[in-house]
Parts: C-alpha cells; structure tokens; sequence
C-alpha cells in the first residue's frame, strides 16, 4: 500500500513540475493579476537573464520526468531540491500565501530523498 500511496503522490508531484517546466518555454498559463510588486520586479529581474528560464524549465520537466519513473526517482528528487529551495524562499518572501503549497511539495520530496538514501551513500561516504 505505501508503494501505491508513493507511486501516486510522485506522479502528481512529477506531472505538476512538468507542467511548470514546459509553461517557462511555451507560456502557455498567464500570470496572476494580483502578484506583489517585489514578486513583479523579481521576475521581471529574471527574464533580463535570458538563461535562467529555459535553464529552471529544463531541470523541471527533467526532474519531474525522472520523478514519476520508479528507477530514477532519487536523482530526480536531487534534481528538483534546488529548484523547490527556490520556490519555498520565493513564498516565504514575496507571495506567503502560496506557502502551504510549497511545503506540501518541500515534504514529498524530502520524503523521497529520505526512502532513497541508500543511493546517496556512495556519494558521501
């Protein structure tokens, strides 16, 4: 049963940063109207940096395509980590109330990171 719960909540955390990745290449879901000034000056700061979108789409749509499949799970989860650190600082700071959400997401994926740890052991040790 715990290999089912994880199968379903990886595929919906995986499909969710698939989405976000391909939304920074095709644009395709438009921004919230009421997004705080700083948030606006934030992303208009990323997109002067041609790179950084295409680089952050690039490491969701891989990470969440690895997440969903059972082998790869664990580097997916290493993945993301970078990327959700970064959404979780970026409600923190700006937009608190997308903070539920982003520590739901946080706590799947530390949740993954911690069934997998036998895999990063030979990184560390």
């Amino acid at each position: 049963m715990k290999k089912k719960i994880l199968f379903v909540v990886c595929l919906l955390f995986g499909l969710m940063f698939i989405n976000a990745g391909l939304n920074k290449f095709l644009n395709y879901m438009p921004a919230p109207k009421d997004l705080p000034e700083a948030m606006l000056k934030q992303m208009g700061a990323f997109m002067t940096i041609s790179w950084l979108m295409p680089l952050i789409g690039t490491a969701e749509v891989v990470g969440g395509v690895l997440f969903i499949t059972g082998k790869y799970r664990a580097l997916g989860a290493i993945i993301i980590l970078p990327v959700m650190i970064g959404i979780l600082l970026t409600n923190l700071l700006y937009v608190p109330s997308g903070l539920p959400i982003a520590l739901v997401l946080l706590a799947i994926n530390i949740w993954v990171i911690i069934e997998n740890r036998q895999k990063y052991m030979p990184m560390i040790s």
